[in-house]
């Protein structure tokens, strides 16, 4: 036989692949932690969509492809009146969830943000229950939302704790198509093999680059990027269950495969121990862990590296307002995570920008005493020179102890301290923090702010009689499980 051939012989779907599948379709959400999480993580996302309808820059995004298009059962997007078709409401709902930089948080060796999937899970769910409905069957409820953002969760925090996808250039949000994808899967009621082929699609998708959450390219793609990606994920189950065959070794065919493609040349930090850097690494099985222990952003819409910076900053102000020209420098000590994502001198071009620089994220609670989404904006910086000469003030130094309890996953910090030293030659203390309020340890401390954040949203866009009924339902855990899917996003149409 010619050796210039290759063998043909059709292999099992990669491991990895079949694991997450069994996962979806097998697991029984038992934690009572993990539920009354992903109830406060629903109210978060939610409030995050409801408040970037206010950017003009978010909502034209808004909407069907064909204005004026009807579609039967049509999926609502939060706060608006559209009626989509699954795919697009996807798009849409994951793009004002994300647009502030305002949603939860992961962060490992990959970083993320779980309730970007959301745009997916719900669109898919309120399509299907009135769709199911309409047939004279039972809508899914709420339980099933909470059930699949766990899943999703899990799914996309697992795979970021030992691998790191921006170490090779690629963004973040290829885990949110494969979690979605998995979840949506698992609502539609997809077989196994159909799962697998949904799966497999997602991983030989073409993944987005970094580029443009990197000075000089950032830009507000970083926004919709992650509706992009859970809309992707509703479209390949769409394709699975119609019967399109699976590609089993997505993951580890030679020369072709994600990992020989994709991932050659990744994993190489020091708190990483797998052998071979083509695989993926996992710390843990699945389960609900990335729920229980997920972040949220609840004082400050900014990029969570620097979370604990802006709450040094606002603790700093007092010392600091009025006296901008006496400030000889600025010291932040922070982890290496945050110098290799957020550390950026020199102009900064538009929000999206602004909200992932470091400096920017503490000049501004700095000088006023908080941090708000319209700081970002391009009138109020121009408005304010003093922030780019605080900025130019500041020196960046890592400590190597934040740094290794950055990835300890029985710590799992984000810290960052700030000092302010004057040019006659005194100082302020020096305020670390070292775990943001929206941190596990610091849960019973966050949640009555995150249901004040909650309220807060809800009033930008609703009169106060409907933002009463829907915070009150939202925190009534049963009685919220068992609300129809369709009925609860009926409270969401203005």
């Amino acid at each position: 036989m010619s050796s210039n051939v290759d063998l043909n012989n059709r292999p099992d779907y990669d491991q990895v692949i079949q694991d997450i599948a069994d996962y979806v379709l097998n697991f029984k959400v038992e934690s009572e932690e993990a539920l009354d999480t992903a109830r406060n993580c629903l109210m978060d996302t939610l409030g995050c969509g409801l408040l970037a309808l206010r950017f003009p820059e978010c909502t034209k995004h808004l909407g069907p492809i064909v204005e004026g298009t009807t579609v039967p059962n049509g999926a609502r997007v939060p706060g608006t009146q559209f009626r989509l078709d699954p795919v697009k409401a996807a798009w849409d709902i994951g793009c004002i969830v994300r647009w502030l930089d305002y949603n939860d948080t992961w962060l490992a060796a990959e970083w993320g943000h779980p309730s970007d999937n959301l745009g997916g899970i719900l669109a898919v769910a309120d399509y299907l229950s009135q769709k199911r409905v309409s047939e004279g069957k039972d809508p899914l409820t709420i339980r099933d939302v909470l059930e699949s953002m766990i899943m999703a969760h899990e799914i996309q925090g697992c795979l970021a704790l030992e691998n790191s996808f921006n170490r090779v250039g690629l963004d973040h949000v290829v885990l949110v198509k494969v979690a979605s994808t998995a979840v949506v899967a698992r609502l539609h009621g997809a077989s196994r093999e159909e799962t697998l082929s949904a799966l497999s699609h997602a991983w030989v998708d073409g993944q987005s680059l970094r580029t443009y959450r990197h000075a000089p390219n950032a830009g507000s793609r970083k926004s919709w990027a992650a509706g992009d990606a859970t809309s992707r994920a509703a479209r390949l189950v769409d394709i699975a269950m119609r019967g399109e065959m699976g590609i089993p070794g997505a993951l580890s065919a030679p020369q072709w495969g994600f990992y020989d493609v994709l991932f050659s040349k990744t994993n190489k930090d020091q708190h990483l121990k797998q052998e071979d850097e083509r695989k993926f690494a996992f710390q843990r099985d699945y389960g609900s862990y990335v729920m229980e222990n997920v972040l949220f952003k609840i004082s400050f819409p900014a990029e969570f590296h620097a979370q604990t910076a802006a709450e040094a900053a606002v603790a700093l102000h007092e010392q600091v307002k009025g006296r901008v020209d006496e400030i000889e420098r600025v010291e932040m000590t922070t982890h290496e995570s945050a110098i290799r994502i957020i550390s950026k001198v020199g102009p900064l071009a538009n929000p999206a920008d602004r909200d992932h620089c470091l400096q920017y994220m503490a000049a501004v609670p700095l000088l006023f005493g908080e941090l708000v989404a319209e700081q970002y904006e391009d009138g109020f910086h121009n408005a304010h020179p003093e922030i780019d000469k605080l900025r130019d003030k500041m020196v960046i130094i890592e400590d190597e102890r934040y740094s290794k309890e950055y990835h300890d996953p029985d710590k799992r910090s984000i810290a960052n301290a700030i000092q302010v030293f004057f040019k006659d030659g005194t100082f302020t203390e020096k305020v670390a923090v070292e775990y943001p309020i929206g941190h596990r340890r610091r849960r019973e401390e966050g949640i009555p702010l995150l249901e004040d954040k909650f309220q807060a949203n809800l009033a930008t866009r609703f009169p106060a009689g409907r933002s009463e009924q829907i915070f009150d339902l939202c925190k009534q855990q049963q009685k919220l499980e068992a609300t129809p899917v369709n009925a609860f996003m009926d409270l969401f149409v203005i």
